[in-house]
């Protein structure tokens, strides 16, 4: 029998959107289905694949350009403007918040959740529109300057599913909702780090490594834009974990030497 060869590495982006409650800090979590082929039953931030036509150069564009993003991702300028685009789609069709506004950069789109929107978004969904065709049609631009660059991970190769992930942070824009409308979650939460680390200390919210790290490196800041202005230095560098069996537990050891603890099997 052939052995298999090496998993394939998909490229992805996902956004830590966050809001100031009235505790400090909030952070927009997913709990994915069980059902899911990939991090079922965990919780997770808003985001997924690179889709081909996220690539699409007659996006119109405010804020930093594609190179910038190269340099802090550590990629070539195609693969930044696709990987900016995929966090800007993932978050209006997993959380119904669209990260958008007039090409001059006076503002953003102050709200999304009619029925004209909807049926927008669910055609993004079966990628019957592309996110340049939703934002031209609008006479819209995408708003880079809402993102930051915040973590860079890649799946190690003992999973049997691997994904190269940018992540980003971003500001609710005023007037917007997060909404549950992602048909991939059965629960939507704002919480704060803090919360959310302790109720995965205590197994009732798994997550994976990194949704575990930036959760704990959101924690120390007060509010949005100190994490916003906090976000690491660029170029980002990849973090790959591996994994570790002790008599007291499964850890994820990063390159670092930080063990993070995991409530879920290790990989096979």
């Amino acid at each position: 029998m052939t052995p298999p060869g090496p998993v394939p590495i998909r490229q992805a982006a996902t956004v830590l959107l966050l809001r100031d409650g009235t505790v400090g800090l909030e952070v927009y979590l997913l709990r994915r289905t069980r059902g899911m082929p990939f991090a079922g039953g965990m919780s997770a931030y808003p985001g997924g694949g690179v889709d081909d036509r996220d690539g699409d150069t007659d996006l119109a564009w405010v804020g930093p350009p594609p190179a910038d993003w190269a340099a802090a991702f550590g990629c070539d300028e195609r693969l930044a403007r696709e990987l900016v685009c995929a966090a800007v789609r993932e978050t209006f069709e997993e959380a119904g918040v669209l990260l958008a506004g007039p090409a001059d950069g006076s503002g953003v789109v102050p709200d999304v959740s009619g029925d004209d929107w909807e049926a927008q978004r669910q055609a993004l969904l079966a990628r019957d529109l592309s996110l340049a065709e939703l934002l031209a049609g609008r006479g819209l631009a995408l708003r880079a300057d809402l993102l930051r660059p915040f973590a860079h991970w890649i799946t190690p190769p003992p999973e049997r599913r691997r994904y190269d992930t940018k992540f980003f942070a971003a500001l609710l824009p005023a007037g917007q909702e997060a909404r549950d409308v992602s048909g991939e979650a059965d629960e939507a939460v704002w919480t704060t780090p803090a919360a959310a680390l302790q109720e995965h200390a205590g197994g009732s919210r798994p997550m994976l490594p990194p949704t575990i790290h930036t959760l704990g490196q959101l924690a120390p800041f007060p509010d949005a834009a100190a994490a916003l202005a906090g976000s690491p230095p660029a170029p980002l560098e990849p973090i790959s974990p591996t994994f570790e069996q002790t008599p007291d537990g499964n850890y994820a050891v990063l390159p670092d030497g930080t063990r993070i603890r995991m409530v879920v099997p290790l990989p096979a």
